[in-house]
């Protein structure tokens, strides 16, 4: 097989996300509460994905559907500056770009998101070229694109027919119905990447040892648990085990931490890491996302991510975490 033109294709969902901090409890019908913080910048997990890795080293291109409308520059010029090709891109006369209205605490945050044409973006709007330039293919988000996501598995297959690896990170579904079916995902792709929440909801189980029990004795790809201060947990080829994360005594906020774990996650993977490697990895990227707001301010590269790991964070625990 020829040389891929780029590391990484990312499908998914764009939006601006109106971050509110300093907000002392979320609304309650009938009632206004005031924030000391606001932020509108460019959101989704997807996006946060690509900027964070993109400034990793990692070389990839961007394939979703937004407004032909004001967010658009933003959008586009935002990825461009993160080293993101933005080709890919289609914009919507009929449909506008998506905005997601976080209400952030120090440890949780309440969304409401308009999804607009990240709705409808669907395999249609994915041009066949897309899945002959990249090694790796990434899609988050899949319950905020029902287009996406009935088409999942098909895009699936047009990645692995042209030699791609996989990765999909579910996200929330909004609507709690969860109907993905897990095991069949498995068999298709090479990680699976929800956080703990999600994971249970996925597998109706209680516990997440509960959860990874119910696919022990399912073959094909990896699954990794993002469980925040609990680390993550990881099942491959039927053992698991849970790594510890790193502790950030004073964190800004939690937006993107998933996302940067995805990040630091996949250029690991994309180095020809270990599975262990790849996780510890991922937890490192996943504290320091929450070193400042937003999800793609305190990524800016490699070298200050291991900054901060040997300035703020103990490795001690992992052996050549940061090399």
């Amino acid at each position: 097989m020829d040389k891929k033109e780029s590391d990484v294709l990312v499908i998914g969902e764009l939006n601006m996300d109106l971050i509110f901090s300093g907000v002392e409890s979320f609304p309650e019908l009938g009632k206004e509460k005031i924030a000391r913080g606001m932020n509108l910048t460019l959101g989704s997990s997807s996006a946060i994905f690509a900027a964070n890795i993109a400034r990793l080293g990692v070389n990839l291109e961007f394939c979703g559907m937004i407004g032909n409308d004001e967010f658009k520059g933003e959008i586009v010029e935002t990825l461009q500056e993160y080293g993101v090709d933005t080709s890919l891109i289609k914009f919507s006369d009929q449909f506008k770009t998506g905005l997601t209205v976080i209400i952030q605490q120090p440890e949780d945050r309440a969304m409401i998101t308009y999804p607009g044409a990240m709705e409808k973006f669907s395999l249609a709007d994915i041009p066949d070229h897309a899945f002959q330039q990249a090694r790796h293919m990434h899609v988050s988000s899949l319950f905020l694109q029902p287009a996406l996501k009935n088409d999942l598995f098909a895009i699936i297959d047009k990645a692995k027919s042209n030699g791609m690896s996989v990765s999909i990170d579910p996200q929330w579904d909004p609507d709690e119905k969860w109907d993905l079916d897990v095991m069949k995902l498995l068999q298709n792709i090479d990680f699976f990447l929800p956080n703990e929440a999600e994971f249970l909801h996925l597998t109706a189980s209680e516990t997440v040892e509960g959860g990874v029990q119910k696919l022990k004795n399912t073959s094909g790809g990896a699954v990794i648990i993002k469980r925040g201060i609990n680390g993550a947990t990881f099942l491959s080829d039927g053992d698991s085990d849970t790594i510890p994360t790193f502790i950030n005594e004073h964190p800004v906020d939690a937006v993107g931490a998933g996302d940067s774990f995805d990040a630091g996650f996949i250029y690991r993977f994309l180095r020809g890491d270990a599975l262990r490697e790849c996780v510890q990895f991922a937890n490192l990227t996943g504290a320091v996302s929450t070193t400042q707001a937003g999800g793609t301010t305190a990524i800016t590269s490699l070298e200050e991510v291991l900054s901060i790991a040997k300035n703020t964070f103990s490795t001690n625990q992992f052996n050549d975490i940061t090399r």
